[in-house]
Parts: C-alpha cells; sequence; structure tokens
C-alpha cells in the first residue's frame, strides 16, 4: 500500500508518520513487531474463548493490537509485553462486551420493534467443552482461560484483569467448579 503524500504528525500516537515510505516499513521496531507477532496465536486463543467465534475473535485481536500499538508511546518503556497485551485485550472485549449490552437495551426500549435480545441456549446433548466454556459468564471464564489455558500465574492474571490474587483464585476456583458440574450433567 502506498499513499503519495508529505508526512504529517498521527494525532492518535503523537509520533511522526511518513506517509511516503511502504507500510511495512513504518516504524524501526523490528524485536517489538517480532515480539507481538509471536503473541498472535495465544492472544487468537484468548479472544477466541472470550468471543465465541473466530471472526469476532480475529476482530478483538485487531482492535486489541491497533490500541496496543497506538497507545505504546503514550505509556512508555513496557516490562512485560505479553500480560500488557492479555489486559488490553481483556478491556477491548469488556468494553464491546457493555457497549453491545446498551445497544439490546436501547432496542428493546424502542417501541414498535420486534428486536427480541440474543439469548444462548444450550441444549442438553451439548458435549463440547467449548460450548460449556462459552457458558460461564465472562469474568469467570477469562480468569479460567488466563490461569488454565495460557498458563499465567495467579497474580499475573490478577494484574491483567485489575482485581487482587485472591479474588483470581476464588474466580478460577468457580469457574472449575461450575464448569465440572456442567460436563458432570452432560455425561452423568
Amino acid at each position: 500500500m502506498f499513499i503519495h503524500a508529505a508526512a504529517r504528525p498521527c494525532s492518535r500516537c503523537f509520533v511522526s508518520v511518513d506517509i511516503d515510505r511502504w507500510v511495512d516499513r513504518q516504524g524501526t521496531d523490528g524485536d517489538l513487531r517480532a515480539a507481538l507477532a509471536d503473541l498472535l496465536p495465544e492472544l487468537r486463543a484468548f479472544a477466541r474463548f472470550l468471543a465465541g467465534t473466530k471472526a469476532e475473535a480475529d476482530d478483538l485481536v485487531q482492535e486489541a493490537l491497533t490500541r496496543t500499538l497506538q497507545n505504546m508511546h503514550d505509556s512508555g518503556p513496557i516490562q512485560d509485553l505479553r500480560p500488557w497485551c492479555f489486559a488490553v485485550l481483556r478491556n477491548v472485549f469488556h468494553e464491546q462486551l457493555r457497549s453491545r449490552k446498551r445497544e439490546e437495551a436501547r432496542l428493546r426500549r424502542q417501541p414498535g420493534t420486534d428486536a427480541a435480545p440474543a439469548t444462548q441456549e444450550l441444549s442438553a446433548d451439548v458435549r463440547d467443552l467449548g460450548n460449556k466454556l462459552q457458558a460461564l459468564p465472562p469474568l469467570l471464564r477469562e480468569a479460567l482461560i488466563l490461569v488454565g489455558a495460557q498458563g499465567l500465574s495467579y497474580e499475573e492474571a490478577a494484574r491483567i484483569c485489575g482485581v487482587p490474587s485472591g479474588t483470581m483464585k476464588a474466580r478460577v476456583s468457580r469457574a472449575r467448579q461450575q464448569l465440572a458440574h456442567a460436563l458432570e450433567r452432560v455425561t452423568g
């Protein structure tokens, strides 16, 4: 992609962007690009568990990486990129979740609309672990995925979610209990 124009400052990240150069030659921090590229599979996996569908997960990762790169210059040096990216992804997910809930409420308040709120139906014969994970409340699901699937410590996951370590331990415990109970009903 090549756009011919003079260099001008980017208003979002307060750095000079040379739009006479190819996009893939912008920025000189190859280590950062490589680190972000290495994190993509983990971010996609986490986003997939949060969002549910591959398309929504990809959109979530894209938005999180965009925000990560935009805010990279404002936040100064980052001590540990992995938990920071997970935190950005989590925040974007919750922001979008709140936005969807507000939109559903707005649609319900409008007179004359036949819009019904989206509901998740779980049939008794569903045996897939992914579906059972999706049935967990978002806070419990994200805690279980961060600690169980992503292998983060309780302390790292707690920092990502902005809660005390004990709260994270309780969330993981409740998520495991609910998941075990849901799977027990299906197989038992």
